[in-house]
């Protein structure tokens, strides 16, 4: 970054062409105030707004849909998915068995399934809303709603795994596959 008083680097092969001096009575071009270079704030606060209406809706449809699907007498019933990878790995709930399945889900008390994926899609909601509105985040937020969404994500089976084939940490959120292009 160049100091304040100094000029910033010209592109090459890039000439500024030359300006006529403005006649009498005529005013020059307006100065347009200075913009600090590597500044981001406005495109920061765009893509924590967007994140957080992804994850917004992605909680609220599972708030609404998680009893149905994955509750205590759901479709695919999430207590015993997680009663099946406890058996596979010896009745142990140790780092195997976390690693297979990461979820939150694990530490809390598995005797009303219902409430638990309730109170982990309303906490969701909450935070996503709140990054929402404010437009202000930091790291813990986003991770805890990272977090809560891959806790629901990993003991959702096959409904939760629908919509994307994988990109990575939005791996269920439908978006377009984050190629990079090469720059020509």
């Amino acid at each position: 970054m160049a100091a304040p008083g100094q000029a910033l680097r010209k592109r090459r092969g890039v000439e500024e062409a030359p300006r006529s001096p403005p006649e009498e009575g005529e005013q020059g071009p307006p100065a347009r105030p200075p913009l600090r270079p590597g500044t981001f704030w406005l495109s920061r606060i765009v893509l924590l707004r967007c994140t957080a209406l992804l994850y917004f809706v992605a909680f609220l449809v599972a708030y609404h849909q998680n009893k149905q699907l994955i509750g205590e007498k759901g479709l695919l019933p999430c207590k015993l998915y997680l009663q099946n990878v406890k058996r596979y790995f010896k009745g142990k709930i140790n780092l195997d068995s976390l690693t297979y399945a990461p979820t939150l889900i694990w530490f809390l008390d598995w005797s009303d399934m219902d409430s638990n994926l309730d109170c982990l899609a309303g906490l969701g909601l909450g935070v996503s809303a709140y990054v929402l509105v404010t437009g202000c985040a930091n790291m813990i937020l986003m991770a805890i709603l990272w977090i809560l969404y891959l806790s629901l994500v990993n003991v959702g089976q096959i409904w939760m795994g629908i919509s994307a084939s994988g990109n990575g940490v939005l791996r269920n959120i439908p978006v377009p596959a984050l190629d990079s292009l090469p720059v020509t």
